[in-house]
């Protein structure tokens, strides 16, 4: 197959659309199911990107949750734990999850909200496992380097056979000069293929420098899910997968907070407060994600008000008060943090610190390098110069 007609491009209004090899080559690519858009192909060509060198850097299955060009979550294939269970939605599935399945519900749990209507990317030959997690989330599609038979089976039966399959060549090297259009003027430059390994981060510019294997493998998470992100950018990583992305910022400051709220919601969900939350029966996945997502916010009274909570809760919770979720979010250490380019001013390591970051790499190179470091410093964080920028857009 050499080229692919979508249905449009970005918009509806944009025609015609498609996707195409130069010089009559052959797309890496075959559409098992459904029909791919333009966003979808874009989703679903950095996501296989990203899941691959994730792959690579760690030797462990990969997943991520693409919208909009941008991961809303990326993980590895780590166990779940039972909380992890809980809060992923899984906790009443009676199936042995594979690591690649594991992967995919870290990927999507980390930030539910964003990941509604995602395109998944998986490193490895989808499972049946995997296969069952994606049937009964909403999303838009999926891309692999391969399927089961089983797996195929449950996923032609999501979206009445309709569900969007790709199957990509693992094999596949795109051509080391990329090119776009924009307003008819085509863009040339050579693609990024910065390898992100152990040695990526021995540039320790802290006083504290204890960086742990388990850091190292956070870190290079967060670098990975940058350089598929649109930038501006900052992540938040713990335990091998994305807890925080903030993605398309012009305020590197405004990055971390976003990535920094994501990560805060994240650990907030695994609080006795939330996991306590006791639904109505019958409720709908997507209304119970947004449930919690306002009780935990300042707009809790939208589901705590006389004649809300009734259509939520079988029991009215108690207000989760400043002071609790402060008390809970202290609780949160350890966790890894990268930035796409450097930090211009401490700030952002004050509002990391809140979030229980630890350890953190980024290029450095700004003249407030000093300033940067000495607000690490004052928390004993271990931080790295990695001296490369990951832009992305």
């Amino acid at each position: 197959m050499q080229e692919y007609e979508l249905k449009y491009g970005c918009n509806p209004n944009q025609k015609p659309a498609r996707i195409y090899m130069a010089n009559d080559g052959e797309l890496p690519i075959q559409v098992l199911s459904g029909r791919a858009g333009y966003i979808n192909f874009l989703d679903a060509f950095n996501g296989w990107q990203l899941v691959k060198e994730l792959k690579k850097a760690t030797g462990l299955p990969a997943a991520a949750s693409f919208k909009h060009v941008s991961p809303a979550g990326a993980a590895v294939g780590l166990p779940l734990s039972d909380v992890e269970r809980k809060i992923y939605w899984v906790d009443d599935m009676e199936v042995e999850f594979s690591p690649l399945a594991n992967a995919y519900i870290r990927a999507r749990g980390a930030d539910r909200m964003s990941s509604f209507g995602d395109f998944i990317s998986l490193s490895d030959v989808c499972d049946a496992s995997t296969a069952l997690v994606i049937k009964r989330e909403v999303s838009d599609g999926v891309i692999a380097p391969g399927y089961t038979d089983e797996a195929l089976e449950i996923l032609h039966q999501k979206k009445k056979g309709n569900y969007c399959v790709i199957q990509i060549d693992p094999n596949y090297e795109p051509a080391p000069i990329e090119r776009k259009d924009v307003f008819g003027i085509t863009f040339e430059q050579g693609r990024n293929e910065l390898n992100i390994d152990d040695k990526f981060f021995d540039n320790i510019v802290t006083e504290n420098k204890e960086l742990t294997k388990e850091a190292k493998i956070d870190l290079a998470i967060a670098m990975i899910t940058l350089k598929y992100t649109q930038s501006n950018s900052v992540c938040y990583v713990k335990g091998g997968q994305a807890i925080g992305i903030g993605a398309g910022q012009q305020s590197r400051i405004h990055c971390t907070r976003l990535a920094g709220s994501k990560a805060d919601n994240w650990w907030l969900r695994q609080s006795p407060q939330v996991l306590g939350l006791q639904f109505v029966d019958g409720i709908k996945r997507a209304d119970r994600d947004n449930a919690i997502d306002l009780y935990m916010g300042e707009d809790y009274m939208d589901v705590l008000a006389e004649g809300a909570w009734q259509n939520i809760f079988k029991v009215k919770p108690e207000v989760f008060t400043a002071e609790e979720k402060r008390a809970w979010l202290d609780k949160n250490t350890d966790v890894a943090l990268g930035s796409d380019a450097f930090f211009p001013f401490g700030d952002n390591i004050e509002r990391a610190h809140r979030s229980g970051v630890k350890y953190v790499a980024e290029p450095g190179g700004s003249v407030r390098d000093d300033n940067v470091i000495e607000t690490c410093n004052k928390y004993g964080m271990v931080m790295s110069f990695t001296g490369i920028r990951l832009f992305h857009h």
